[in-house]
C-alpha cells in the first residue's frame, strides 16, 4: 500500500506558522561520529549548522556555524529530514546548550536522539490549532 509521504514544499504551514527545512548529515571515522543538524532560514537567507562530535557516546565537541545557501549547496551528505517552526528550533537550541554541558562527562546517546525528535512536527487535524 502507498504510504502518504510528508511533502517538503516551501509553502508548508503548520497551524499558520511557517516551517523551515531541516537537514542532517552523519558520518563516522576512526571511532568518532560527527552529526550535523542544519536549518535553512529565510531572513537573513542562511544555513545554521549545529555540529556535534561524539566519541564513544560522549559529546566531545559542539559548535554552530553559519553558511550562505550557496556554500551549503556545495556540501555533500546532507539530506532533508523534516520541516520545523522557529519556535521548535528555539527549543532544540536551548536543549542543545543544556545537553552540551551535561554530556561532557557521560554517555548521552538517548538525550541527543530525543533532542532531534523535538524538530519533527505532528500534523494536527484541521481545526485543532
Amino acid at each position: 500500500e502507498d504510504v502518504p509521504s510528508q511533502t517538503f514544499d516551501n509553502k508548508d504551514y503548520f497551524c499558520g506558522k511557517e516551517t523551515f527545512p531541516v537537514y542532517e548529515s552523519i558520518f563516522t571515522e576512526e571511532g568518532e561520529t560527527i552529526r550535523k543538524i542544519a536549518i535553512e532560514i529565510e531572513k537573513p537567507p542562511q544555513i545554521e549548522i549545529h555540529v556535534w562530535t561524539i566519541r564513544k557516546g560522549i559529546l566531545h565537541h559542539f559548535y554552530v556555524e553559519k553558511l550562505s545557501k550557496r556554500e551549503f549547496e556545495g556540501l555533500p551528505y546532507f539530506k532533508l529530514i523534516t520541516r520545523t517552526t522557529l519556535s521548535q528550533w528555539k527549543i532544540f537550541s536551548e536543549g542543545e546548550a543544556q545537553i552540551s554541558q551535561m554530556c561532557e562527562s557521560r554517555v548521552c546517546r538517548t538525550e541527543l536522539e530525543d533532542l532531534v525528535k523535538v524538530l519533527y512536527l505532528e500534523k494536527s487535524e484541521k481545526g485543532h490549532c
